[in-house]
């Protein structure tokens, strides 16, 4: 189950169409989908969870808190809508198409994909593009 949270007063245009996307993302990985909460927030929201957790302080767009056991994919994913948006402007990017990235970014991590080092997030990034194909 995909649950969507708003911490803020953004909300997603077609909240069934991403559902649907991220579900078939994550069969087409041979997972199954546990539950999976996104939490869409504001910078201060983020900074307060990266100081507390993971004790960075530092902006972010997104931050996940993965509990998949097994094939089966779940947890939290904090979204900063404002850094999102921030990024967008930044990559020359639309809005939409930054958002679906993180969106789908925090589920690769929990798949297995990492972004440490750059051969990890050159694949994180075509994974990411893999993803955003089927979306489109």
């Amino acid at each position: 189950m995909i649950i969507f949270n708003y911490e803020t007063d953004f909300k997603l245009k077609n909240e069934e169409k991403i559902r649907i996307w991220i579900s078939s993302c994550i069969i087409d990985y041979g997972f199954k989908e546990g539950e999976i909460n996104y939490i869409f927030c504001d910078d201060t929201y983020l900074l307060k969870l990266n100081t507390e957790f993971l004790k960075h302080n530092t902006l972010t767009d997104i931050i996940s808190f993965d509990y998949t056991l097994g094939k089966e994919i779940s947890g939290d994913i904090f979204i900063s809508v404002e850094r999102v948006k921030e990024n967008a402007s930044k990559y020359s990017q639309s809005i939409d198409n930054e958002l679906n990235r993180v969106i789908i970014h925090g589920v690769l991590h929990y798949i297995g994909f990492k972004d440490k080092n750059t051969e990890d997030a050159e694949n994180m990034r075509a994974q990411e593009e893999r993803c955003l194909k089927k979306l489109n």
